[in-house]
């Protein structure tokens, strides 16, 4: 499967079974996370589960790259 190879994760996106990408590199992926945080999810949970990633390997990868969920600002830092 090409997802599965090439990118951290994937999610449906609906019915036709679209699918995101969600970015490899770190810090793109540090954005893309925080944005969805702050615009449209209001928990690290929640955005997992809509997106269907498994929240702890998206949370080592930020932290191997530096960064910490903070769950009181729902963000990562």
């Amino acid at each position: 499967d090409t997802c599965k190879n090439k990118r951290i994760a994937c999610a449906q996106q609906d019915k036709n079974k679209k699918i995101m990408d969600i970015p490899q590199d770190p810090m793109m992926l540090f954005s893309f996370i925080n944005m969805k945080l702050r615009d449209v999810y209001p928990s690290l949970d929640a955005l997992c589960d809509d997106l269907h990633l498994e929240r702890s390997k998206l949370e080592d990868t930020l932290r191997s790259a530096g960064f910490e969920y903070s769950e009181e600002y729902n963000k990562f830092w």
